[in-house]
């Protein structure tokens, strides 16, 4: 079976490094290569990491509440790299405040996130979401 490529890392100005070394962990536990870019990330670095890897998939985390401002026209830069059609997953602390997922998760899915989860979600999840999507 051919291995998956994820690209994972924390967007913007986003410091929290425990949750994404838990994903790149889980991930690679489950069989994915793992390109983890880290933290304070920016949109263009996982597109670039997406394009020298040839990734599968755009793993993007936030925790401190500016995801939603981190995250708008993500899908966008894809397009115009050549890129378009990659799988994007987001999850975590994406808004500031106590909000409705439904409407969080509209918005993202709105922006052209494929899959968007809700702070507290395990890894596990996502595994299965990726091989879904990924069909394998």
């Amino acid at each position: 079976m051919e291995q998956k490529t994820l690209v994972l890392g924390v967007i913007g100005a986003d410091v929290h490094a425990v949750g994404n070394r838990i994903l790149d962990y889980a991930f690679s536990q489950a069989g994915f290569k793992v390109i983890n870019i880290g933290v304070l990330a920016s949109q263009e670095e996982f597109i670039q990491a997406a394009i020298e890897t040839d990734a599968d998939a755009i793993m993007v985390s936030s925790l401190y509440g500016h995801g939603e401002m981190d995250c708008r026209g993500l899908r966008e830069k894809c397009q115009e790299a050549g890129i378009g059609d990659i799988l994007i997953y987001v999850g975590g602390n994406l808004v500031i405040g106590k909000q409705e997922f439904a409407n969080v998760e509209k918005r993202f899915k709105d922006m052209g996130f494929d899959r968007v989860y809700p702070p507290g979600t395990m890894p596990e999840t996502a595994i299965a979401d990726l091989h879904r999507d990924l069909k394998f």
